[in-house]
């Protein structure tokens, strides 16, 4: 019997051999014919039946094998003579190796008797399985030139693993020597088509079945880039299925980039790469470690805006990505989606930032001391101080001096065009610099001179000019979705943008609605990333403000974000202390015009005492006093006052329970009919008060004991009474909803020294940063919580 044969009989049946796509020029074997169950082996020896078979592969899935161990048996005789020899004792000698498949060969750790030398996938002519009926061993058969060698696995399921992994070896060895000298490109395709269907059909379960043939057809591209593009289209076609499951290795993104760019009008775009973006979008976990799929990602997206459609295409993309859902449910997609289009918007003024070293650094146009000779080489971008529209007729002055006015240059770039403006407050920021300072300025004094001053205006190419327009679009539309935007507002409140994006008064334009949308959602995660990441660095809040690089209008996002911002800001005082010495004066501009919000900030400042300089509190009165809402309001303030005063007059009770199912309408109406200045012991228990009440329990100066048990006192409440009482010693929060969020402002009330948070939702990490911070704290239950 001849093991070339395509066929065999086995326990009376017929079993077809391996199935697979031939290569070039390989024919697949004969099939032997039926019938012939009744031939025997050679004489001499006892009737042994033996057959070739194909493990059932119905639901059998293998891993790739890279090594193992393994029985070997050579038999070096002619093919003729091994029904023969399979019944001698020769056959019965098996070497243990521990073989390794590599790339091109089968090689043995231990390079000694039947293994001394590698064998080649190259010298293996057939592979076959074997089987005995009457011997319980599991073989895989390599016919080699001049001889056979035998794989002797410990049981059938190895076997079958041997076999397939021998077998995806060769035929990748194969492909890979096939395709890497190309001859006619029709007969490639057809060979990459059979590439990808083995892929497709190999019972092996590994990453590297589908990466391997993505692997060779990227090489093979790389290799050959005079390709037309209707062969681009027809081999993109033909690994489409390779892509469904599998990210494009980084050679391969860059045909698919170049692709987009030469032809993003082909049907390739919308039905191929299509799923293969949808897929990197949804699974791709870090764009750092493979940019060039990022960079696809791009390049598709400005594809689909070449479309007749054009942004129309890339919503309804965008809307796919999120589902119909009000929640999409991949957590992958939003952040993805943000890192392609700062990429994309980076990309857009990365010659410019490339081109900082030869040109004025915003640090030294800050200081107004960058001269002429001091330059390196000029670049083709660079700064461009423009002539005076009108220049009045020369006079007999002196010119300023070169420190404080240095002298113009001129210089055109093909590409970009920057303009920076100055005026003659110049020489006032040079004196408000530190002596000395060779720290790096915050973000505004990067932008601007002087608050007076112009920003930077910046004139891009038209592509780059599309592209701005397209990815900030992008960001538009991801800010309207209310499920993505807490995550958006947290990716963005960094300011993620290189200064000269933030110095375009086009982009910052139209990042204007995605700062207004966060403005107007009532979720502090959302709003509250308007501030600044951490002290000393700018955020969204200055930016937008007036007198920040961004702002355009007249103050309205500003007075939007300080209402939002006002409304859940649980360190009220330190917030208005901030704008009373950054921004009192488009506080009072804004209020002088009739903008509520500005009217109420400024109320607050004279209710909490925030300004102490006379003058300036009489001019906020005056401010308030020019309009009817700000009179009102004043009025309104002046109201509260008085009844303050009299509540805190000395006098009254030092000790006052309120009756169960009191409400914070109680509570008001009772601490507005007299006197509470002695008030030190208040008890609020089971009663229906909520964090409304804070604002009556911070007039109480006295107040040392307060009981808010089993009411509906919250975090928000908490917050204000850490303010404001900072004398209070005695606090229980028992069976109240009061969560880490609140209980954390809890470490400025320093004499804090009984504290009662039974059965509330606070955390051990919590509890121990409570215990470090509150040093007078003796007192503690925290039973029924997750600290206890």
């Amino acid at each position: 019997m001849d093991f070339n044969s395509g066929s065999e009989l086995h326990n009376n049946q017929f079993y077809p051999c391996e199935e697979s796509k031939p290569l070039l020029g390989e024919m697949s074997a004969p099939t032997a014919p039926e019938g012939n169950n009744n031939a025997k082996l050679g004489a001499g020896g006892p009737p042994c039946r033996r057959s070739l078979l194909l493990p059932c592969s119905s639901g059998m899935r293998y891993k790739l094998l890279q090594e193992g161990d393994i029985q070997v048996c050579v038999v070096k005789h002619p093919r003729t003579f091994l029904s023969k020899i399979l019944t001698t004792k020769f056959l019965r000698r098996w070497e243990p190796h521990h073989l390794t498949l590599t790339d091109c060969s089968l090689v043995s750790a231990t390079p000694t008797g039947y293994m001394e030398a590698a064998l080649s996938y190259s010298s293996i002519e057939d592979l076959q399985l074997l089987s005995w009926d009457n011997a319980p061993k599991y073989c895989v058969q390599l016919s080699v030139p001049g001889g056979t060698v035998l794989l002797q696995a410990a049981n059938s399921y190895l076997r079958d693993q041997w076999f397939h992994s021998l077998q995806w070896k060769k035929k990748i060895y194969k492909y890979r020597k096939v395709l890497n000298n190309p001859s006619r490109w029709e007969v490639v395709l057809k060979e990459i088509r059979a590439l990808v269907d083995m892929a497709l059909t190999s019972p092996l379960q590994d990453e590297s079945i589908h990466q391997a043939p993505l692997h060779i057809i990227s090489t093979l591209l790389a290799e050959n880039t005079n390709l037309s593009a209707q062969d681009h289209e027809s081999i993109i076609v033909a690994i489409a299925p390779l892509l469904e499951n599998n990210h494009p290795p980084p050679d391969l993104c860059e045909f698919f980039c170049k692709h987009c760019r030469e032809r993003p009008r082909s049907m390739v775009v919308i039905e191929v790469f299509t799923p293969v973006v949808q897929r990197i979008l949804k699974h791709n976990m870090d764009f750092g470690k493979c940019p060039r799929l990022r960079l696809f990602t791009q390049e598709y997206i400005l594809a689909l805006n070449e479309l007749n459609a054009g942004m129309e295409v890339v919503k309804k993309f965008i809307h796919s990505m999120h589902g119909p859902t009000g929640q999409c449910p991949h957590p992958r997609v939003l952040p993805n989606l943000v890192a392609v289009c700062l990429a994309a918007i980076y990309s857009c003024y990365e010659e410019f930032i490339n081109s900082r070293d030869n040109s004025p650094s915003l640090k030294e146009i800050r200081n107004g001391c960058q001269q002429q000779s001091e330059r390196k080489p000029p670049m083709p971008l660079r700064l461009l101080r423009p002539e005076p529209p009108t220049p009045p007729p020369p006079t007999t002055l002196s010119p300023p001096p070169l420190a404080l006015s240095p002298p113009p240059s001129i210089v055109n770039s093909s590409e970009i065009m920057v303009e920076l403006e100055r005026n003659n407050n110049t020489a006032n920021v040079l004196r408000k610099t530190p002596a000395g300072g060779d720290s790096e300025p915050n973000l505004i004094d990067c932008l601007l001179v002087s608050p007076a001053l112009n920003a930077l205006s910046i004139q891009l190419p038209a592509q780059a000019d599309r592209v701005l327009a397209c990815f900030a679009l992008i960001l538009k539309m991801l800010s309207d979705y209310d499920d993505w935007r807490p995550a958006l507002a947290s990716l963005l409140q960094p300011i993620p943008f290189p200064k000269e994006a933030l110095a375009h008064a086009k982009f910052t334009k139209e990042l204007k609605y995605v700062i207004q949308r966060f403005a107007e959602d009532p979720r502090q995660e959302v709003h509250s990333c308007l501030l600044s990441v951490r002290s000393g660095k700018d955020g969204w809040f200055q930016l937008y403000s007036p007198g920040g690089v961004a702002c355009d209008d007249d103050g309205e996002l500003f007075a939007s974000m300080v209402h939002i911002l006002m409304g859940s800001c649980y360190k009220t005082k330190k917030f208005l202390l901030s704008l009373a010495e950054n921004k009192l004066g488009p506080c009072m501009l804004l209020a002088l015009r009739g903008n509520q919000t500005m009217v109420e900030i400024l109320c607050l400042m004279l209710e909490y005492n925030i300004i102490e300089n006379k003058d300036t509190q009489l001019q906020i009165i005056s401010t308030l006093e020019s309009t009817q809402v700000g009179l009102r309001m004043y009025e309104q303030l002046c109201d509260r006052q008085r009844e303050l005063k009299e509540l805190q007059r000395k006098g009254g009770p030092t000790r006052l329970t309120l009756p169960s199912k009191s409400t914070d309408a109680d509570l008001a109406r009772l601490l507005s009919s007299g006197s509470f200045g002695n008030l030190e012991n208040l008890s609020l228990a089971f009663t229906n008060v909520t964090s409304a009440c804070a604002e009556q329990l911070i007039k109480l100066p006295s107040l040392k004991q307060l009981n808010l048990w089993s009411t509906q006192f919250g975090d928000a409440g908490l917050r204000l009474l850490s303010e404001h009482l900072a004398c209070l010693q005695v606090l229980n929060l028992c069976e109240t909803p009061v969560t880490d969020a609140g209980l954390l402002a809890l470490s400025s009330m320093k004499s804090l020294c009984s504290l009662n948070m039974n059965s509330t939702k606070l955390t051990a990490d919590t509890y121990e940063d409570l215990k470090a911070k509150l040093p007078n704290l003796k007192e503690v239950d925290v039973r029924y919580t997750e600290a206890w």
